[in-house]
């Protein structure tokens, strides 16, 4: 009997419903028109993005350095130039594909010039990261540099053997070039690689930069450096995946900088220049240290600088190349006398008695009679100290003019010390007027000018308020050096040591407040009053001009590197001095009867004063610890004035003695005078003055030539330098 098992029956799979399918159908469409639209996104509006990054991974672009402009005098003379010179440079990937690197061709080159073949070979190395210099800076596209200023005749032996040198190559390179060496040299300034700081601050520079892009670092490089850089060309190279160059792809040429003509005249120039140092030399043939020295000849119609010269200098060349960092150092190390400083702009001095025509300004300005008459006797108290004239010599009772002829310090002490009660003394009333210091910054002193240079110091002119403040600073050392005192000066000096002592007490009780002595010392000029040859120069120059302060200018215009195109850069007037044109007619007649008879006097004997009149200041500034520096501050003619000018000796002597010869000679270079047999140069180096001419003595030079008509170096526009088809610049005609 058959036996059957029983099994269950299996149950028909079951249909998804309607709405599961829809679902499903849902996602899949919706998965379609996602990478749908991705696909759009990445074709359409992402297209030309992922083209340059698919162009860039076989492409590279290589930065082209635009010919950087000239700076010319005013009549067309190159201050600064280009010059070329040959330059040996490696092709970075020609030298990686050698077997060994390229060690054996750069030995041979090594040879061949008689360099060390460890520098040259830390030459093709790229900077970054833990790579010490020298290395390359720039692009591994570009020409690596292995030396600087190659003779013709070993860079011809490179090229004649290219068989024994792959990949190197000699090529003609624009440096800087200063036909006048180390004249003008603060003002023209230098360069230097770009920084990173300068890179992040200077978006047009970055979008230029190269990895050997050099930038203004001083002066007019400094100042007019996007324009005299040009625009930078752009050529785009065709590389494979190995970095080797396959073509060219594009190139865009690089646009020449703009010439830059400057109102300066090379020949005055080297006359201030001459002149300061045959100065410096008798100062310190009469004993005095005469450690550094300034001069600055002003166009006073226009604030235009026509000269501006710094002493200690140095040669420009130490920049070829780049520059150690002990060279470097040693140009802003005082033993070296700074002479990477402008001092002309940079420099901060006590004007001393140059001062005084500001303080004669604020005395009237206060109620003190223009035409009245004042005692000068040889000394007067002012509080509880005696203060005395330079000479210690009384000159009865005086004008005004006569105090500015004859420098005396008492008036002006006296006229100071009535306006420090009429502000209420040790106890000022609210609001005193200051007048001294209100007229002072008027003249323009204590902020910049404005010139077109960078890094210019502001100077300084100290009232209440900067009393205070510098009271807070200094407090601490005051008190110590009360107590321990000054031992060091103690060893020379006793006496001058205990002096010091009792003022560092005194200003560690109550330095902050202004006193009698502070208002007296500041009416001459000295004290904690800081002025720029700049700023007075430019302070004299609005004297004589009527009244208009200028923002010195040193660029004049700008012209095309073709030529075409000029740009003149205008005059730019800022202001006016806040005093009346009487007294402004009162000043420039005193300042007229110093050089004739007062205390330059017998630096400007025989000076052809009825062709060309001076008009002008002296001063002898003091420091402690210190001699005397020398200033004089002047103007010319002083019928008809167009030119300012001012030097500075630093512990030179007096102004009489020592800055007044050298505007002297200035002034004899600048209209073509020969100064006077008779004027003995021992006299002056002994510090003695000469005695006036008597009335009716003829003042007479001999002039080498007739005083040009025009200003030296004042071209106007219409006569500005022309640039030749070749890319010189032909000077207007009939200037030298």
């Amino acid at each position: 009997m058959r036996k059957y098992r029983r099994t269950a029956l299996a149950e028909p799979p079951r249909r998804p419903g309607r709405r599961g399918l829809i679902m499903a159908q849902v996602l899949v469409l919706s998965l379609l028109a996602v990478l749908t639209g991705r696909l759009w996104y990445l074709q359409v509006p992402m297209g030309d993005h992922y083209q340059r990054l698919a162009a860039a991974n076989h492409s590279q672009d290589l930065i082209v350095p635009a010919t950087r402009g000239h700076i010319l005098d005013g009549a067309g003379r190159p201050l600064v130039r280009n010059r070329t010179e040959l330059v040996v440079s490696a092709d970075y990937h020609a030298l990686a594909r050698q077997e060994d690197g390229g060690e054996a061709v750069l030995r041979g080159v090594a040879e061949v010039l008689g360099a060390p073949y460890e520098e040259l070979r830390q030459r093709t190395r790229l900077c970054g990261p833990g790579v010490s210099r020298p290395c390359w800076p720039g692009s591994p596209y570009q020409p690596v540099t292995l030396a600087e200023g190659v003779e013709p005749r070993l860079a011809l032996q490179i090229m004649e053997r290219q068989e024994e040198f792959p990949g190197i190559s000699a090529q003609q390179t624009a440096v800087r070039e200063h036909p006048g060496g180390a004249s003008a040299v603060q003002v023209l300034g230098y360069l230097q690689p770009a920084t990173e700081e300068e890179l992040a601050e200077r978006e047009e520079l970055r979008a230029q930069f190269t990895g050997v892009t050099q930038v203004g670092r001083d002066g007019l490089e400094a100042s007019y450096d996007e324009r005299l850089r040009g625009v930078a060309g752009v050529r785009t190279l065709a590389v494979d995946s190995r970095g080797n160059v396959t073509g060219l792809v594009t190139e865009r040429d690089a646009e020449p900088g703009q010439h830059l003509v400057t109102s300066l005249d090379a020949r005055v120039q080297r006359v201030v220049e001459e002149a300061l140092k045959r100065g410096i030399e008798r100062s310190r043939g009469a004993g005095y240290p005469a450690d550094s020295a300034a001069s600055v000849v002003m166009d006073v119609r226009t604030g235009r600088v026509i000269a501006m010269a710094s002493v200690p200098t140095y040669d420009p060349e130490v920049w070829d190349g780049g520059i150690d960092q002990k060279t470097y150092d040693r140009l802003l190390s005082k033993d070296a006398g700074e002479p990477l400083i402008s001092r002309v702009l940079q420099g901060q001095y006590p004007p001393a008695s140059t001062f005084k025509v500001s303080s004669l300004a604020a005395a009237v300005q206060n109620g003190s009679p223009l035409r009245g008459s004042y005692a000068c006797p040889s000394s007067i108290n002012v509080g509880d100290r005696a203060f005395h004239n330079y000479e210690s010599r009384p000159h009865g009772s005086l004008s005004l003019h006569q105090a500015i002829v004859v420098s005396c310090n008492t008036v002006f002490y006296q006229l100071a010390y009535d306006m420090w009660r009429q502000d209420g003394g040790m106890r000022p009333v609210e609001n005193p007027r200051d007048a001294m210091s209100a007229m002072a910054k008027g003249f323009g002193f204590g902020r910049p000018t404005g010139i077109d240079l960078p890094n210019e110091s502001v100077g300084r002119i100290p009232d209440r308020d900067w009393k205070r403040e510098y009271w807070e600073s200094t407090r601490e050392e005051n008190c110590r050096r009360g107590e321990s005192g000054y031992p060091e000066v103690a060893r020379e000096d006793p006496g001058h040591a205990a002096y010091l002592q009792a003022v560092a007490k005194e200003q560690c009780v109550d330095g902050y407040v202004w006193r009698a002595g502070d208002a007296a010392n500041f009416a001459i000029g000295q004290g904690d009053v800081l002025v720029t040859p700049l700023q007075l120069a430019r302070a004299y120059a609005a004297i004589a001009n009527g009244g208009t302060l200028y923002a010195p200018r040193v660029g004049k215009a700008f012209i095309s590197a073709d030529g075409q195109q000029v740009e003149e850069i205008p005059p730019q007037p800022t202001g006016r001095l806040p005093v009346d044109e009487e007294t402004l007619a009162y000043l420039r007649d005193a300042l007229a009867d110093v050089p004739k008879e007062g205390t330059a006097a017998g630096a400007f004997h025989g000076f052809p004063q009825d062709r060309v009149s001076i008009a002008g200041k002296t001063g002898s500034a003091t420091v402690t610890g210190k001699r005397e520096s020398a200033w004089f501050a002047s103007y010319a003619p002083a019928d008809d004035p167009q030119l300012a000018v001012v030097v500075f000796i630093s512990q030179g002597g007096t102004g009489g003695a020592a800055a007044a010869p050298v505007a002297r000679e200035i002034y004899d270079g600048i209209y073509g005078f020969e100064p006077p047999a008779d004027l003995p140069e021992a006299q002056q180096a002994a510090g003695q003055q000469q005695p006036a001419p008597r009335p009716g003595e003829e003042r007479e030079g001999r002039p080498r030539r007739a005083p040009r008509p025009a200003l030296p170096g004042g071209v106007p526009p219409s006569e500005l330098p022309v640039v030749r088809p070749d890319g010189t610049v032909a000077p207007p005609e009939g200037y030298e």
